[in-house]
């Protein structure tokens, strides 16, 4: 039957989605714009040109983007065929509504519009367990560990907040211990003079705004800066760009 098939379309789809918008996450940006950034490749609509900046700068996440944009084409292409098929009186459920075993018979001019009410209650369904709180988070998690694991993209300690015209935006980084800032003092590590502000550092759930420059940096620190997106991976991230950036 074809509504069962748009529906499988359409429930893959979501997953799909949801593994872009980890995917993102993973190489660097938050979350929600992630999510946005998923949504938008696969449906090839919502970018705007400062956050193009963001998918367009990395490899990877180009990577990902086309991933997502021939995944989208192809199930919006199956997913309006699945549909206008069942919407046609000729259909299996047709056959299956009109067996003797049945105590009445649906008239075929009924079938299309039958199809389209449990597509519609499909439909909704699908995006309440989707956009259920608890449902999804299990999901995320579940989904994140395995893509993890089987590396299929390689996580980054960094996250990109926002961006602004030219490459500018902020980011808060997580040191590791391969970082080229560990163990130094903000005013050692030439941040400064690259065009990097640190803003705030946060420690063990602390954070401390408009840090000194003989603050030290230490492991598990969380920066976050103002600066020029690309300086601020080349600077505070070492070997974790090339790994992030392999495609």
């Amino acid at each position: 039957m074809s509504w069962i098939l748009f529906i499988i379309v359409l429930t893959v789809a979501f997953v799909i989605v949801r593994i872009g918008a980890i995917a993102f996450q993973l190489t660097g940006l938050e979350w929600s714009l992630a999510k946005f950034q998923s949504l938008s490749c696969f449906t090839g609509t919502g970018f705007t040109t400062k956050e193009a900046e963001l998918i367009t700068g990395n490899r990877q996440r180009r990577r990902i983007a086309s991933i997502l944009m021939v995944l989208g084409n192809a199930g919006l292409v199956m997913m309006i065929a699945t549909f206008a098929n069942s919407l046609s009186p000729r259909q299996v459920i047709r056959k299956g509504l009109e067996e003797p075993l049945l105590p009445f018979s649906i008239p075929p001019g009924l079938v299309p519009w039958i199809n389209l009410l449990i597509i519609v209650v499909a439909v909704y369904v699908i995006y309440k367990l989707f956009t259920n709180p608890k449902f999804s988070k299990k999901l995320t998690n579940a989904l994140r560990a395995r893509m993890v694991e089987k590396e299929i993209v390689k996580p980054v300690f960094f996250e990109e907040l926002a961006i602004a015209t030219g490459g500018y935006g902020v980011s808060r980084i997580e040191v590791a211990e391969n970082n080229p800032v560990l163990n130094k003092k903000l005013f050692e590590s030439e941040l400064k003079s690259r065009g990097i502000m640190v803003l705030a550092i946060t420690r063990q759930g602390e954070t401390t705004p408009n840090p000194s420059a003989d603050t030290t940096i230490l492991l598990k620190d969380e920066l976050v800066c103002f600066g020029k997106l690309e300086n601020i991976r080349n600077s505070l991230l070492g070997g974790e760009v090339a790994r992030g950036d392999v495609a």
